[in-house]
């Protein structure tokens, strides 16, 4: 049975950080694309940041040079740092895993909330 379950969300003031952790059991994360995507409140669920197999990366404009995808395959655990937050980065953020081109596999999500 395939989880992904993530930590490390919370409430942060604009412009400090957070690391998201997702730790994966069922599947090996390194030899699966994975992603972090978010969803906030009335909007839809868009893609942050994706790391591929082969240690890959790519991210949504708005958190280009603030975010950081990043894996440790020997926890078997993908990272997402995120700096310099913005009130617009509030979201749950969800955790998740390719196979066969779709984002298969989902974690519960954990809540980033940015504000003073």
């Amino acid at each position: 049975q395939v989880q992904l379950v993530e930590s490390g969300g919370g409430l942060v003031q604009p412009g400090g950080s957070l690391r998201l952790s997702c730790a994966a059991s069922g599947i090996s994360a390194s030899i699966y694309a994975m992603g972090w995507h978010r969803q906030a409140p009335g909007k839809e669920r868009e893609l942050v940041a994706a790391i591929t197999s082969g240690g890959s990366t790519n991210y949504k404009d708005s958190v280009k040079g603030r975010f950081t995808i990043s894996r440790d395959n020997a926890e078997n655990t993908v990272y997402l740092q995120m700096n310099s937050l913005k009130p617009e980065d509030t979201a749950v953020y969800y955790c998740s895993a390719n196979r066969g081109g779709l984002w298969a596999y989902w974690g519960q999500g954990t809540q980033v909330t940015v504000s003073s």
